[in-house]
């Protein structure tokens, strides 16, 4: 694919109008009432839903440390436990996405290979933030500043919704369009 520094996920402000294709045709607040707004495509919403509410949950409980709200040892196992279940959840979601999810629907839809070669790119771009964010968070717990990991956990959080809004924009449409299955 060439690149194209506007789409890359730190630069990108929406889904390239090209890429919007089968968005257009289905619009987001018909998603589901379509009939093939089946359990596979639910499931993959409720998905990128619970990593949502994760980031939101580990910033709130960053602010809340920082705010004397919560108390080191509660926030270091809420950390701990949330902060592994978003990386590895996350981590997991995209490599079954790349090796089994899109090359199935760039099938169905070949207009539509550069975007879900930018989704792929997108993971490419992630992963190493999850290192950094895994970093950051096992800084915490040894002491380190939390105010700097909450910094990165916002980021971060700006950047993964940019792509679950754009994979969202360009999966269901698909979804809906074909009647996909998985």
């Amino acid at each position: 694919m060439e690149k194209n520094l506007k789409d890359s996920l730190h630069q990108r402000k929406a889904l390239p109008d090209a890429l919007r294709v089968l968005a257009e045709q289905y619009p987001r607040a018909q998603w589901e009432g379509h009939p093939n707004f089946g359990e596979m495509i639910q499931f993959w919403m409720q998905r990128h839903l619970m990593f949502r509410q994760l980031m939101q949950l580990l910033r709130e409980d960053a602010q809340g440390l920082l705010d004397k709200k919560m108390p080191f040892e509660t926030y270091a196992q809420r950390l701990s436990h949330y902060g592994g279940t978003f990386l590895n959840q996350l981590h997991g979601h995209h490599q079954i996405e790349d090796a089994h999810y899109f090359p199935q629907l760039v099938q169905l839809d070949p207009r539509l290979e550069r975007g879900f070669e930018l989704l792929e790119t997108d993971h490419e771009a992630i992963d190493p933030l999850l290192h950094d964010f895994a970093g950051a968070a096992n800084a915490v717990l040894q002491g380190g500043e939390a105010g700097a990991f909450l910094r990165k956990i916002e980021g971060f959080e700006k950047l993964l919704d940019r792509h679950l809004v754009d994979e969202e924009d360009i999966v269901v449409p698909v979804v809906l369009h074909t009647g996909f299955r998985g």
